[in-house]
């Protein structure tokens, strides 16, 4: 009996012994999967992200998968569905989110500005051979929005001119969304909209799109002159947009993302510039407080919309 009792007390704990690393989360996780927000061309997306996937996959020891939507809803509704586990979202998108499903992810990092501030601009832009000079000189004319989920490309810029008095069916001649951030100065640039609006940093110099935004970006990726754009219309400042992890990550998971993402700028600098598209701070901690404006002004929106 004793004999019996002792080998069963070393089967115990030979099984106790393996069972942190039969437990062990990567055993079951497979893919790990990066949601890449719409507004730019896909080739150039995935050519930006290519680094951080093979980054990503050191760091969790995982495979690691980019999924480029083509627009906002894609990457929501992807996070909401648990198929992608983490994403760069704007403030908007994240709060699309939180309103469906305050449960499914949580904000804990954005980008700090060149100097340190945690916001940046919505503009509204036109061709430099325009005769529209100033936002006045709108009335009767065209806007493209970027997306129906951005906060620079439709939220804010939407909100804050209705706050002045200015609706935009009796205001402009007609409203519509472009594709995307990158597709609608695209169309403004081939006369198909008399107007767009995107965001950008307002820091740094006109001529190369400022030192980050998606001017900036169109610029570096050879899309965009400057000198063929006038800006007519700032925002005040919007919240950053968050980077957004699900909530049921594995803890070590977001752990080890956490640190890698807040070492990035310094530890892996050219790839971290890659994916800001321009130049920051890096990231800095966040959360959903930093959010809340934006959640009250999107279920206002929404409420409205019914």
């Amino acid at each position: 009996m004793t004999r019996t009792i002792t080998g069963v007390a070393a089967t115990l704990a030979i099984l106790v012994s393996v069972a942190p690393a039969t437990a062990d989360w990567r055993a079951d996780f497979g893919t790990f999967n990066i949601g890449l927000l719409g507004g730019e061309n896909e080739a150039d997306r995935l050519r930006r992200y290519d680094c951080m996937q093979s980054l990503v996959e050191d760091v969790l020891g995982v495979p690691v998968e980019l999924y480029p939507a083509a627009d906002y809803a894609g990457v929501m509704q992807g996070l909401l569905a648990g198929q992608l586990h983490i994403a760069g979202l704007g403030a908007s998108a994240y709060a699309g989110i939180y309103l469906q499903d305050p449960d499914a992810v949580e904000p804990v990092l954005t980008r700090a500005q060149l100097d340190d501030s945690l916001g940046y601009y919505a503009v509204m832009y036109v061709r430099a051979d325009s005769d529209i000079t100033t936002f006045e000189d709108m009335e009767g004319r065209s806007l493209a929005y970027a997306d129906a989920n951005s906060a620079s490309g439709y939220l804010f810029p939407r909100g804050q001119l209705r706050m002045q008095g200015i609706i935009d069916d009796e205001f402009f001649s007609h409203t519509g969304f472009g594709g995307g951030h990158e597709q609608s100065v695209i169309a403004v640039l081939n006369g198909q909209y008399d107007a767009g609006v995107t965001w950008t940093s307002l820091q740094g110099t006109f001529e190369e799109g400022y030192s980050r935004g998606n001017l900036r970006r169109m610029v570096d990726n050879g899309l965009l002159d400057m000198n063929d754009l006038r800006i007519i219309w700032e925002s005040d400042i919007i919240p950053n947009g968050p980077t957004v992890f699900r909530k049921d990550l594995p803890e070590e998971a977001r752990e080890l993302l956490l640190d890698f993402h807040k070492s990035m700028n310094t530890e892996h600098p050219e790839c971290y510039q890659l994916t800001a598209g321009g130049d920051d701070n890096g990231f800095v901690d966040i959360d959903h407080s930093f959010y809340e404006g934006t959640v009250a002004l999107r279920r206002q929106e929404l409420e409205e919309s019914r």
